[in-house]
């Protein structure tokens, strides 16, 4: 890639990120629930791959970009694995054998949810 292609390649991704900040400074200035954006934020970012696009931007830079996208990717894998494996230890001690169920349905549902968003992210680009 030359040097002057930069905004020309990533001027979607660009102008998708400033839409979301927009919108984000914008909901919580006129007083609307965090949860919602939040939750409005998160679809928004998976339906139009703009975590995937933030974290090739960020993965682009020299030497300390890919260490910044595996610090914040790998993490998230370890803490749904283990809120799943707490959660679970915790009834077992306890007797609660239909919540270590829920929890174990939960998560796989939550990784599904993820594995499903990537897929309907990539059937519909941004680029």
């Amino acid at each position: 890639m030359k040097k002057g292609n930069f905004f020309k390649n990533y001027y979607k991704h660009l102008i998708i990120w400033a839409i979301i900040i927009s919108a984000i400074v914008i909901a919580l200035k006129y007083g609307v629930d965090k949860k919602a954006v939040v939750f409005g934020t998160v679809t928004i970012g998976v339906f139009t791959q703009a975590f995937a696009s933030l974290s090739a931007l960020i993965g682009a830079l020299p030497l300390i970009g890919p260490f910044i996208v595996k610090l914040f990717a790998i993490p998230l894998v370890w803490v749904i694995q283990a809120s799943g494996s707490l959660v679970g230890a915790v009834a077992i001690k306890k007797g609660y054998t239909k919540e270590m169920v829920k929890s174990r349905v939960l998560t796989l549902a939550l990784l599904i949810g993820i594995l499903i968003g990537y897929i309907i992210g990539h059937l519909v680009p941004i680029s």
